[in-house]
C-alpha cells in the first residue's frame, strides 16, 4: 500500500503524464459538482445530498480503471465515479430532484444508485455470475462504503462470488465512519480487506487518497476478476463532509485519530503532486474549475427544464398488471389531487 504519494515520483509508476492529467482533470470536474450540488441542496434545490469530498482520487481512479462495458453497481455516494464513467452530470442532478436516474439518453453501463445500505452488492454478483456464463470478460464492480460491511447483503454477495468464481470486484470506500460509527466500532476484524479470507478470495487495502495507487492497484484487481477470482479492495478514504447535509460531524468526529495522509485532501495533494512532477501548473486547477462550472450551469438548466413527472406515474410501473389494491390508491390520489387543486394527475 503506497501511503505517501511522494514515494514514487510518476516515472517509478506504469503511468504516463496524460494518464495523470486525465485523473486530475476527473478530480476538480467532481469536486465542482459535489461543492455546487452541496449549494444547491442548502437552498432547497433538492431535499438532500450525501457529499463525498474525500473520495475523488478513488472514485474518478476506480472508474477510469473499469473498461467501458464493466457494469457499476454504484451507492448513493458514489457520484463522482458516475461522473467520470460518463452519466451526465444532469441526469443526477435529475435523481436528486425525483426524477428517474436515467432520464436522458446515456448508455453507461450502471445500475440504479442503491440508497439501501449494501443491497448493491448481491445484485453485482449475481450480474456477474450472469457475465461469467455469457463467455465474455467483463466484470462487475460493486461499490460501498464501510457501513455496507456490517450488512448481510455484504456478506450474502461475498460469499456467492467466491463460491461461483464471479467476476465481481467488491470496492470499499473506508471514509472512516459509518455516518457516526467509527470502523473499529463496527468490527474486530484487523482490516475490512482482511474479511475476503473468509470467503476464499483475496482481499488489499490501498490508499485511498492517492489517485495513482488506486488505479494502479483496481486494475490489477479487475484483471484478477476477470481470470475468475473475485477481489475485495478496500480504499482508506477520509469523509471531509458530512454524512449528508442533515448530518453534524462535530458532534462525534475526531480527525486525530487518523494520520495526515488519511486526512489532507486528496484534490491539494495531488494538484502539488503533479505540479512537482511537471504535469500541471499552478494555473490548471482554475482553468479546470471554470470549465466544469461552465458544464455545471448547463447541467442545472437542463434539470430545473425538465418537465414534472405525472403523479400518476407512482404506480405504472410496480407490476406488470397493476393490482386492485393499487387502482384504488390511484382513485384516491386523483380524487385528492382534485380536490387540493394539485396539478399532474390523469383523469
Amino acid at each position: 500500500m503506497h501511503r505517501v504519494i511522494g514515494e514514487r515520483s510518476l516515472s517509478e509508476t506504469p503511468f504516463d503524464g496524460a494518464t495523470a492529467r486525465a485523473l486530475f482533470e476527473g478530480m476538480v470536474r467532481a469536486r465542482a459538482f459535489d461543492e455546487r450540488a452541496l449549494a444547491l441542496q442548502r437552498r432547497g434545490w433538492m431535499s438532500g445530498y450525501p457529499p463525498f469530498r474525500g473520495g475523488e482520487a478513488t472514485q474518478v481512479a476506480a472508474a477510469h480503471a473499469m473498461r467501458d462495458d464493466d457494469w457499476l453497481f454504484p451507492t448513493y455516494r458514489s457520484n463522482a465515479m458516475q461522473i467520470a464513467r460518463g452519466v451526465p452530470m444532469a441526469d443526477i442532478l435529475r435523481f436528486r430532484r425525483g426524477h428517474d436516474e436515467y432520464g436522458s439518453d446515456h448508455d453507461v453501463p450502471n445500475f440504479p444508485q442503491a440508497v439501501p445500505i449494501a443491497t448493491q452488492i448481491p445484485h453485482a454478483a449475481g450480474a456477474a455470475m450472469a457475465m461469467q456464463r455469457d463467455d465474455g470478460d467483463r466484470a462487475a464492480v460493486a461499490y460501498f462504503g464501510d457501513g455496507a460491511t456490517s450488512e448481510g447483503d455484504f456478506h450474502e454477495g461475498l460469499n456467492f462470488a467466491g463460491v461461483f468464481d464471479a467476476p465481481c470486484l467488491f470496492l470499499c470506500e473506508n471514509n472512516g465512519w459509518a455516518i457516526s460509527l467509527p470502523r473499529e466500532k463496527q468490527t474486530r476484524a484487523a482490516s475490512i480487506a482482511a474479511k475476503a479470507d473468509a470467503y476464499g478470495f483475496e482481499g488489499v487495502q490501498v490508499d485511498g487518497m492517492d489517485p495513482l495507487a488506486v488505479l494502479e492497484t483496481v486494475g490489477g484487481a479487475l484483471d484478477s476478476v476477470r481470470a475468475g477470482d473475485p477481489v475485495l479492495v478496500e480504499a482508506l478514504t477520509y469523509r471531509l463532509g458530512p454524512h449528508t447535509t442533515s448530518d453534524d460531524p462535530s458532534r462525534y468526529e475526531e480527525r486525530a485519530d487518523y494520520p495526515e495522509w488519511r486526512t489532507r485532501d486528496p484534490l491539494d495533494r495531488f494538484e502539488e503532486y503533479l505540479v512537482a512532477e511537471r504535469v500541471v501548473d499552478g494555473a490548471t486547477r482554475s482553468e479546470l474549475e471554470a470549465d466544469a462550472k461552465r458544464e455545471l450551469d448547463a447541467a442545472v438548466a437542463a434539470a430545473e427544464d425538465t418537465p414534472e413527472p405525472d403523479l400518476d406515474e407512482v404506480f405504472d410501473h410496480v407490476y406488470a398488471e397493476t393490482p386492485p389494491r393499487l387502482e384504488t390508491q390511484r382513485a384516491w390520489l386523483r380524487d385528492h389531487a382534485e380536490r387540493h387543486g394539485i396539478e399532474g394527475v390523469e383523469r
